[in-house]
């Protein structure tokens, strides 16, 4: 006779299915249970998304205090309401919503098992987009048990917050953590406690509120600070402050490891190759130091050479919390794009035809320009055009550093360039100058002072996209081109694969 086999026990089965009661709230915000008991399935800071389920956490805010949007969140299907007054619904009072934020987080992270592992991630450019694929591989090979914090939740409320949403169940959690001035990833990372600490690259983001890229090094290096015994640096081996973000963590982590194309990496770039699709096929090789020396062969389905470089350290973090190297590969390989950050929309435009629109709308910094118009050069297209938002935070040396993208639009051969914000008042210099010296040709270009003018733009016949055009939508998001890219779109055919005739 067939034996029937048990299904297999695992220490999370002990654990409650809802997310938070009301009196695990209680007990961990020191708070008062008021209008009945609850449960909840969510947590929300802003009551327009708010879910079935949820907590409001009603928090003090510059023009408008959180409590007056409780009757709203309860509307909305909230559960129960996180509060420092009494309110007419399910509710956890307590002295301070800030402080009570915090204190939630911290026993979500407390409460996880003690086999589970946490990965921090920070960096001057690309942490949203490796957050995002180390939780794809990381869910993958855990079947749905890994966390991460949604869209850009990586400040003093966006981590609290994510810590708060970590179910009790979470494998691995993976968070990420952002900074503008010395101190902040110090507080972050301690509320997170790593296993795994890992830094993307260090570049000028925000250098208006340093005196140089080493002192961003050093704040970014704070993440090590916050690491639990025992615990992994990943670094990058080629930039120019690896050595200082080196000694740092060797003073927090057990074992630090680097990353990139340098001879000394111990996940080392062997050969990239572009696909078909406009990804890259890549070869690393791990050394003994990763313990797991092997060599890998993957595809990273997000374009540009950036990823690829990207792709090794989310190879290390998998790799040094022991997470299915194969089924990172595969994750990778099917990541979607990343709206703000990369996402292709291809586009219906006048006269028949279609265009490839790649949306970058949600940041910038002179690395990250730098590196995406690159990727437009390599992009094929009958007619490239470049969409150019002020990049914000640069301080003293902010002229410079967007007088310095002339080079890289000329060379990747941008054909029209529409500068967006006071700040490209500099580049718009820098092109004119290059015009009038007939030594290169310069792309034509307009500078308007917002992105409601960049739109009216792209509507007038000179300017407006025609079929193969490439047209790449990028800066700060406080310059507001999602706008743009969010009336483009509204023509949208398809997303994501080859550019017409081809982050």
């Amino acid at each position: 006779m067939t034996a029937i086999l048990d299904w297999p026990v695992e220490a999370c089965d002990a654990l409650g299915t809802a997310l938070w009661s009301a009196q695990d709230i209680a007990a961990a915000t020191n708070g008062t249970i008021g209008g009945g008991d609850f449960a909840v399935s969510g947590c929300a800071i802003d009551s327009r998304e708010v879910m079935e389920g949820d907590l409001f956490i009603a928090l003090p805010g510059d023009n408008a205090d959180g409590h007056r949007f409780v009757d709203g969140a309860m509307l909305r299907g909230a559960s129960g309401a996180l509060v420092a007054q009494t309110v007419a619904h399910p509710h956890v009072r307590v002295a301070d919503t800030v402080a009570a934020l915090d204190a939630l987080g911290r026993a979500g992270r407390a409460r996880l098992l003690p086999d589970a592992r946490v990965i921090g991630v920070t960096g001057s450019a690309g942490k949203t987009g490796v957050k995002e694929a180390l939780y794809a591989a990381l869910d993958r090979s855990s079947r749905g048990q890994a966390h991460r914090s949604v869209k850009s939740f990586n400040n003093h409320v966006g981590v609290p917050l994510s810590l708060a949403r970590m179910p009790a169940r979470t494998r691995y959690g993976v968070f990420e953590m952002g900074m503008n001035h010395a101190g902040e990833l110090s507080a972050l990372t301690r509320l997170v406690r790593p296993h795994v600490a890992l830094v993307t690259t260090i570049a000028p983001a925000h250098i208006g509120h340093f005196p140089d890229e080493a002192a961003i090094a050093a704040a970014k290096a704070e993440i090590f600070e916050g690491l639990e015994p025992g615990g992994i640096a990943i670094i990058p081996a080629d930039n120019p402050h690896v050595e200082l973000l080196a000694h740092v963590a060797a003073r927090h982590a057990a074992h630090v490891i680097r990353f990139g194309a340098a001879a000394s990496a111990d996940v080392r770039l062997i050969d990239a190759l572009p696909t078909a699709q406009g990804g890259t096929l890549v070869t690393a090789e791990f050394s003994a130091a990763t313990g797991s020396p092997r060599k890998l062969c993957y595809t990273v389905s997000q374009p540009g050479a950036h990823w690829a470089v990207n792709s090794l350290c989310v190879m290390a973090a998998v790799a040094a919390v022991g997470g299915d190297l194969g089924a990172a590969g595969l994750a990778l390989a099917e990541m979607p794009d990343l709206a703000g950050r990369g996402a292709r929309h291809t586009i219906a435009v006048d006269g028949g035809g279609t265009a490839l629109l790649i949306d970058e709308s949600y940041n910038a910094n002179p690395a990250s320009m730098r590196v995406t118009v690159a990727q437009l050069g390599a992009t094929r297209a009958n007619r490239r055009i470049a969409v150019l938002g002020a990049m914000r935070e640069l301080g003293d040396a902010s002229d410079r550093y967007h007088a310095d993208l002339a080079a890289p639009l000329v060379e990747a051969g941008v054909a029209k360039v529409v500068l967006v914000g006071a700040e490209m008042a500099a580049l718009g210099a820098a092109l004119g100058k290059i015009a009038a010296s007939s030594l290169a040709r310069a792309p034509d270009f307009v500078h308007v002072p917002g992105a409601a003018q960049a739109a009216e733009l792209l509507g007038s016949p000179d300017w407006a996209p025609r079929d193969g055009d490439a047209i790449l939508i990028k800066g700060s998001n406080s310059v507001g081109l999602g706008a743009l890219v969010k009336a483009l779109t509204q023509r949208t055919i398809s997303q994501g694969g080859p550019a017409p005739g081809d982050n």
